[in-house]
């Protein structure tokens, strides 16, 4: 039976967090072991250039992207891993597809909406600081998606709308030059819950509250501690389904650890405990990765490497469809 193509794409915006790597990381990788699909992973440089605009920062978070995915088990063997830069057949499918695309279908786009809301709010003028990337960056996923004819693209909830807005465009292809693109689902994966920072927002970095996934021992053990609890004695029981701490914990400890930890909230457990014993299970979760993430930091090279090896493999799939897309518009070169 052959293999569904599951797709998913990493945008080098920053350095990755623990709550990446939970609600993003590990359920793509954990996807990609299934003997069932086929998996793409690719690191969006392209759509990171709305906003990264620094030459060294670019460079460090693509390298710093590639080298964690590595350190945490992606295997470039197993799956298609490459830099969306190294194919450009995704871009000239951009193109193809921008020239079939509504405009209006862009202004509906949710990130260009609030873009506007926000400079409205502000007084300004609607478009204010915004790029032509940012508005029709919807097209480009759609690319990203359509080119490799994926069949399931796994999403937060708050992406959703780019798989559907992909779907509108293959439709609108498929119509004006007959069956081409075959349709993707999204996948979001309900059981993910919202992963909590030090404050019990959403971890994020726009909140400032993120633990960095291979930060040193120190540190780790230093943010552990600044997670905020409640005012519970020790001696009371406690809810863990409803704590920070026992959901960073449940991602980093064994089956038979949790189990025990979930006894200890029920029958008490001090605040300053379940941090220690948070802090030992996620560094020795993270010991080996954050050496070998350190390690390929230090060897970019090595990174090129892997990149142009899944790169070659990415436009091996991709110029074979391209020919079939240009064929269909009337290219007869």
């Amino acid at each position: 039976m052959e293999k569904k193509v599951v797709l998913t794409g990493i945008k080098s915006t920053g350095r990755p967090h623990v709550g990446n790597y939970i609600g993003a990381i590990k359920p793509a990788l954990q996807l990609a072991a299934s003997n069932e699909y086929s998996p793409y992973y690719f690191i969006a440089d392209y759509h990171s250039l709305t906003t990264v605009q620094n030459r060294e920062q670019f460079k460090e978070y693509v390298y710093g992207i590639a080298a964690s995915w590595l350190a945490l088990g992606l295997d470039p063997e197993q799956s298609t891993f490459y830099r969306q830069a190294d194919v450009p057949e995704i871009m000239e499918l951009s193109w193809i597809l921008s020239c079939l695309t509504p405009k209006g279908l862009m202004n509906r786009a949710h990130a260009y909406k609030s873009a506007v809301e926000q400079n409205l709010q502000n007084s300004l003028d609607q478009d204010a600081g915004i790029n032509i990337g940012v508005y029709s960056y919807p097209i480009l996923m759609a690319s990203d998606i359509l080119l490799f004819q994926s069949d399931i693209v796994p999403v937060g909830k708050d992406q959703i709308q780019h798989v559907e807005i992909a779907r509108d465009i293959a439709t609108h292809f498929n119509h004006v030059f007959g069956e081409t693109f075959p349709l993707p689902q999204y996948l979001v994966d309900t059981s993910t819950a919202v992963v909590p920072g030090l404050d019990g927002r959403k971890m994020s970095k726009s909140y400032n509250n993120t633990i960095p996934l291979f930060c040193g021992e120190k540190e780790l053990e230093k943010l552990t501690k600044r997670i905020v609890t409640d005012s519970t004695p020790p001696q009371e029981p406690k809810d863990p389904d409803h704590s920070s701490l026992f959901l960073l914990y449940q991602e980093f400890a064994s089956e038979d650890e949790v189990k025990q930890m979930r006894n200890n909230y029920h029958s008490g457990i001090g605040w300053g405990e379940v941090k220690r014993e948070l802090f030992q299970v996620m560094n020795r979760y993270l010991e080996q990765p954050r050496q070998r993430y350190k390690e390929l930091m230090s060897n970019p090279r090595e990174i090129d490497k892997i990149l142009h090896y899944g790169a070659e493999k990415a436009r091996h799939e991709a110029n074979h469809f391209l020919k079939k897309i240009k064929e269909k518009i009337g290219y007869s070169g």
